[in-house]
Order: C-alpha cells, then structure tokens, then sequence
C-alpha cells in the first residue's frame, strides 16, 4: 500500500505535548511531511525555541511514526524556527480544549 501523508499524520496526533495535554498536529507544531521510500521527514517547531521538551518530543515523533506507519524504516525530524508557531497554527479544536481548559 505505500507510506501516506495522512497515515503518517494519524500518527502524528498520537504524540501528545505534555504541557499542553493537545496533539502535535492539532496544535499546528507539524510544519510538513515528506515521503521518500521507506524514509520519512517531519518538518516540525515547538511553541518556542526555549522549549526544554525538544528533544524528548522529537524521540516520541521518530518512534510513534515508526510504531505505527508500517513500512517506515528511517523517521528525520526536521526542527525549524520559521515560521514561529502562534496559538493561530492550532485547530479550531485544539483552541477548544485550551479555552475549555481554561474554564
């Protein structure tokens, strides 16, 4: 069947940040994906280039892919500053659990 975008994407929301408890797609951190073969790249951000998670978020990335897109043998996170997230990057329902969270 061949590595997709969107299976890789489905993947992808499984990976929660722990701050904000809201998925990494969702939260509009996931800039792009590209598919080369068995080779994926995540072009990605964090909220801020500050973030102490980096490095423990780009490990969960790489294995969740892995885990759970079969036929993926080498994951490369791409980690990017440009464009710098906003909370405009999130999804109507990524904005919904923050604000319902905030309640």
């Amino acid at each position: 069947m061949g590595i997709t975008e969107t299976a890789v994407r489905d993947a992808l929301r499984r990976v929660i940040d722990p701050e904000l408890g809201i998925n990494i797609v969702d939260l509009g951190l996931v800039y792009g994906v590209e598919i080369d073969d068995s080779r994926v790249r995540v072009v990605m951000t964090m909220t801020s280039p500050a973030c102490p998670l980096g490095d423990y978020l780009k490990e969960l990335v790489e294995s969740m892919v892995k885990w759970r897109v079969p036929g993926v043998q080498e994951v490369e996170i791409a980690l990017v500053w440009e464009p710098p997230w906003n909370a405009e990057m999130m999804s109507a329902d990524a904005k919904r659990q923050l604000d319902g969270g905030m309640s």
